[in-house]
């Protein structure tokens, strides 16, 4: 049975991941064609063609390796200075440049010429090359709040875990109660496992984030509303100061620091809460604040990716994971000791975090990325502006061929940098828990 739940949650990952890539085509497919750009070939997947069919202009298929798909446009790139299309050259780097202008215009046809990518404005261009990223966005925005308002998240609650015997600082080395400590305000005031606090000094409070900031806020007697056993009860308490952990503006916790605050002694219980749509939004915008931070960190982590691919180092939870990495996730999902209902919202996550990534990685700045065509369309906007403004000749369309051996440089590093996080992904996988 776990090997039949591994290989499920296996193929049910592949399936989201080549409709996310399905997605993102259709995105630069559909706007190419509203702008009257002909293309012809829409593909999912790498290398040999497992299956096409032609309709219309357009060839639509899919190939065997599900690690990217393309769109082909005629005419990416404009003609060269003097107008043809290639003029061969012994230079390697003005040969790379020649190739991909070449290759640009492979399916010319007569009339193709007003239907080719570099004859639309820049606008334009930039909308076809976003629209790719952006349908990634959309596919994450409406996964992640759509789990999070139906199925709920795994989240800390007002419900009391554990209360703390007695008052120990959160730097202490241990936990256990020192001879002749203080019981703890939870323990003094009678709270027990199992209560859920509804109100705080007469204040409502529904969340655990909210109930711990009025904690730390007050000192001195406060009144606690609890319900236990089906029936509200009010507890009197009298909070003091300690040394607490202290968390980021996330609430996440940052390892070795502490803050002196208000205290009152009890864990709280874990537990699958559905969000509001103003709690999933902020959520959200707190991934896409944290997907920013970790694809500007990820060249620091090169270093430890390589000591856990070759050295047996340990492979740290943040680690960059590749296409098999999240394949192999996916099929851990389906073995977590959760109820159905939760390996199905994790497995969303991770398709919608997949998604998330796709829009980040794209939008950068370089070729052969989306968002390196969409920075020349718009240097060229500004180009040809400041040459109307300042009347001089139109200096025509940007030749992002020029840029194609830095491209090729590009590429070469993803390419190594995706082998080695398969090899890690291989040797030493991330692993749930």
């Amino acid at each position: 049975m776990t090997t039949l739940m591994t290989v499920l949650g296996i193929v049910v990952f592949v399936v989201g991941l080549l409709f996310s890539i399905a997605w993102h085509e259709l995105g630069h497919l559909s706007t190419a064609k509203l702008f009257g750009i002909r293309v012809p070939q829409y593909m999912v997947g790498f290398g040999p063609t497992l299956w096409s069919r032609r309709k219309g202009e357009t060839e639509y298929g899919v190939k065997a390796v599900p690690l990217g798909g393309y769109i082909r446009m005629i005419g990416m790139f404009p003609p060269g200075e003097d107008g043809r299309i290639s003029a061969r050259s012994t230079s390697p780097w003005r040969g790379m440049i020649e190739d991909a202008r070449s290759a640009a215009y492979e399916e010319l046809r007569p009339g193709d010429e007003t239907r080719m990518f570099y004859t639309r404005k820049p606008w334009k261009r930039v909308i076809v090359m976003f629209a790719g990223p952006f349908m990634n966005l959309v596919l994450a925005v409406v996964i992640f709040l759509g789990v999070m308002m139906s199925f709920g998240v795994n989240t800390q609650t007002t419900t009391v875990s554990a209360v703390s015997d007695c008052v120990v600082s959160a730097s202490s080395p241990t936990d256990k109660c020192p001879k002749g400590a203080k019981d703890s305000p939870a323990k003094a005031a009678g709270l027990q496992p199992k209560d859920r606090i509804v109100a705080f000094n007469g204040h409502r409070v529904s969340d655990w984030g909210t109930l711990q900031k009025d904690i730390r806020a007050t000192t001195g007697h406060a009144t606690l509303t609890v319900v236990r056993d089906g029936h509200e009860k009010t507890l009197d308490a009298q909070l003091i100061t300690n040394q607490v952990q202290k968390y980021d503006s996330k609430g996440a916790p940052i390892k070795g620091q502490y803050v002196t605050a208000g205290f009152l002694g009890f864990t709280p219980a874990s537990g699958v809460v559905r969000q509001s749509f103003g709690q999933s939004v902020d959520r959200m915008g707190d991934m896409v604040e944290s997907g920013v931070e970790s694809l500007i960190a990820l060249p620091g982590k090169i270093p430890d990716l390589w000591n856990a691919a070759f050295d047996g180092a340990e492979r740290k939870a943040d680690s960059p994971m590749g296409v098999v990495g999240a394949a192999r996730v996916g099929g851990e999902v389906f073995n977590l000791d959760i109820p159905p209902s939760q390996q199905i919202a994790t497995m969303l996550f991770l398709v919608a975090g997949f998604n998330l990534s796709l829009f980040l990685f794209n939008m950068l700045p370089l070729l052969p990325l989306d968002g390196g065509h969409i920075a020349g369309a718009l240097w060229e906007s500004v180009r040809r502006g400041l040459a109307r403004v300042f009347r001089r000749p139109d200096p025509g369309p940007f030749d992002v061929a020029k840029l194609m051996p830095v491209a090729y440089v590009v590429a070469g590093i993803f390419i190594c940098f995706t082998l080695l996080v398969l090899i890690a992904d291989v040797v030493n996988p991330v692993r749930l828990t």
